[in-house]
């Protein structure tokens, strides 16, 4: 995705050895809010590892997550998401509850990933 007025900003920034992942929403590609806590949960991950992957990052690099969710009871839901997807090197990881998110989404994940060794 390229920066439109609406996103004047880089979906994932690439700074030496670090990959900086804008926060992903749980929006489809028409910016349509999934439904679902598990498959919002999903969308979210799924366009940040699309944003990482833009920069030549992978899961495995993600040193650092951010999870804004609307409702903190999504919590264990996401943290078995996280155990999933997350299983061998587990990266640190932040969850907040916000009011509200861009376009109704229920769920934003940023990140951060090393690329080095």
């Amino acid at each position: 995705m390229q920066p439109t007025s609406d996103h004047p900003y880089a979906m994932a920034k690439r700074a030496g050895d670090l990959i900086f992942v804008s926060g992903a929403l749980s929006v489809d590609e028409d910016y349509q809010p999934v439904t679902g806590r598990r498959e919002a949960l999903a969308a979210a991950l799924e366009r940040m590892t699309e944003r990482l992957a833009s920069a030549g990052g992978t899961l495995d690099q993600v040193v650092k997550l951010t999870y804004f969710v609307t409702d903190i009871t999504l919590r264990e839901e996401a943290n078995e998401q996280f155990a999933r997807h997350f299983s061998r090197a587990r990266p640190a990881r932040t969850f907040l509850e916000a009011s509200r998110l861009p376009y109704g989404a229920t769920v934003e994940i940023d990140a951060i990933a090393y690329t080095g060794e």
